[in-house]
């Protein structure tokens, strides 16, 4: 629908109507993980590598910190953004070559499968790190 403004002339305005559908959902999400993944990234590389000297990086350091469940959470949150936003933009680029809607379907439930289980995994690796027994392994 397209009117004229009658107080304005020479202007056009049209209403458009959004659609709320997976694709629009991903183009969000991957607008939002990228400034989540700003902070959350830039933070690991400040504390890591400038508040902390790379040449300190050892298991210790890590089960010291994974003492913690806030450096957990911190991490888990690192590492679902991600690999999330990773994920959506490897689907977006498959799709731009492959036009076959049906093998594209079946790719996306492929990556929506592998990327729920590897998140999981990841997940259940970083909650269930036991710092003590590390730092008893190395004989620190």
């Amino acid at each position: 629908m397209t009117t004229t403004s009658p107080d304005i002339t020479g202007i056009t305005r049209r209403k458009v109507q959004v659609q709320n559908n997976f694709e629009r959902r991903a183009f969000l999400f991957m607008r939002v993980s990228g400034i989540a993944l700003l902070f959350l990234a830039v933070g690991h590389m400040m504390i890591q590598h400038v508040l902390n000297s790379s040449t300190n990086l050892s298991i210790i350091f890590v089960a010291e910190q994974w003492n913690s469940w806030g450096w957990k959470v911190y991490d888990m949150l690192l590492l679902g953004f991600a690999y999330l936003h990773g994920m959506n933009g490897f689907r977006n680029v498959l799709e731009d070559y492959i036009h076959n809607r049906s093998a594209i379907k079946i790719i996306n439930i492929f990556l929506a499968v592998f990327a729920v289980i590897t998140i999981i995994w990841a997940g259940y690796a970083i909650a269930a790190f036991n710092p003590e027994a590390a730092i008893q392994a190395v004989g620190g």
